[in-house]
């Protein structure tokens, strides 16, 4: 009989895993509601209260800040998705051995600040140095941390607060401030931790989105059917070129081409010469024979004056 109980028992017994279903974690609104992890659950109340890691890069994808580890824990569950709350963050412990070596300060600090909405927020910093430094100087550096840290945090929200810490700007604040007392080699802040949620609503600026234009659909115009009076004015427009046209084209082309002609001759023509050329050759001959003719002149009469002679 116990073995029959057992068996009947046995088979009694439902698959818990079958019960249960699957969530979908969201970031809070200042990641935009990203999807972080999914979750089991049978219950969603059952969900409130855990808490979930993930790295910066999964968030922004970009591998430049997979040291960063944040926190978040489940808030709400509404349509199936679960709803988180940011709580803390920390650096990943290799990238904290790279900034720290030997014959070097390293200055530890635990502040406690609150936000603007009432948020509670424990920070821990720390900032590294060339060489060692004295005791009074590292008590100037971590006195004027706290008050960068503190100012920051009065004037912003615990969003604005965690975005200007994961970005690393306030890190660059601290070191400007600290550059004039000792030149501090980096300043991060490794840890933080949120007490209490923000007890004040404050809605935060919401981005100026451009202003678009209405511009109204223009209607097509109607084209109006034309009267007899413009249609007989368009035809007298259109019949006035082609008159100009017809005139001009009287003229006759052999006319157009013998003044072209005339017009080439004329360009063409050499000067013609004031004497010809005959009078020219003339005019040559007659200076030649005038110079040649005294010299035969002379010649003859020596040939007759000697004829004589013989004569005789």
């Amino acid at each position: 009989m116990a073995k029959a109980r057992s068996r009947s028992a046995a088979r009694k017994v439902k698959d818990k895993w079958k019960a249960k279903n699957w969530y979908n974690v969201l970031a809070p609104a200042s990641f935009d509601h990203v999807t972080i992890a999914e979750t089991l659950a049978d219950e969603p109340d059952k969900l409130v209260g855990r808490v979930t890691e993930v790295s910066l890069q999964d968030l922004t994808n970009d591998f430049r800040r997979s040291h960063i580890k944040l926190f978040f824990r489940i808030s709400s569950i509404e349509d199936g998705k679960a709803h988180t709350e940011y709580i803390g963050h920390t650096l990943t412990s290799d990238y904290l051995r790279r900034m720290i070596r030997r014959k070097r300060s390293k200055i530890d600090a635990v502040y406690d600040v609150t936000t603007r909405d009432g948020a509670t927020v424990r920070i821990k910093p720390f900032a590294t140095t060339d060489r060692r430094i004295q005791n009074s100087q590292k008590r100037v550096i971590r006195e004027t941390m706290k008050q960068t840290i503190t100012k920051q945090a009065k004037a912003s929200t615990l969003s604005e607060f965690v975005k200007y810490i994961i970005d690393g700007k306030i890190g660059v604040d601290i070191y400007k401030n600290c550059k004039t007392l000792y030149p501090v080699k980096r300043i991060e802040i490794f840890k933080t931790e949120v007490f209490n949620q923000p007890t004040i609503h404050i809605e935060e600026p919401k981005k100026k989105e451009p202003i678009e234009e209405v511009t109204e659909k223009q209607t097509p115009p109607v084209e109006e059917e034309p009267t007899d009076e413009q249609t007989t004015e368009t035809e007298e427009i259109q019949k006035e070129p082609l008159e100009t046209t017809q005139q001009e084209s009287e003229e006759p082309i052999e006319d157009i081409k013998e003044s072209s002609k005339k017009e080439v001759s004329e360009e063409v023509e050499p000067e013609e010469s004031e004497e010809p050329v005959e009078e020219i050759e003339e005019s040559f001959k007659e200076e030649i024979s005038e110079e040649v003719e005294p010299e035969e002149s002379e010649d003859l009469e020596t040939e007759k004056s000697e004829k004589e002679s013989k004569k005789k």
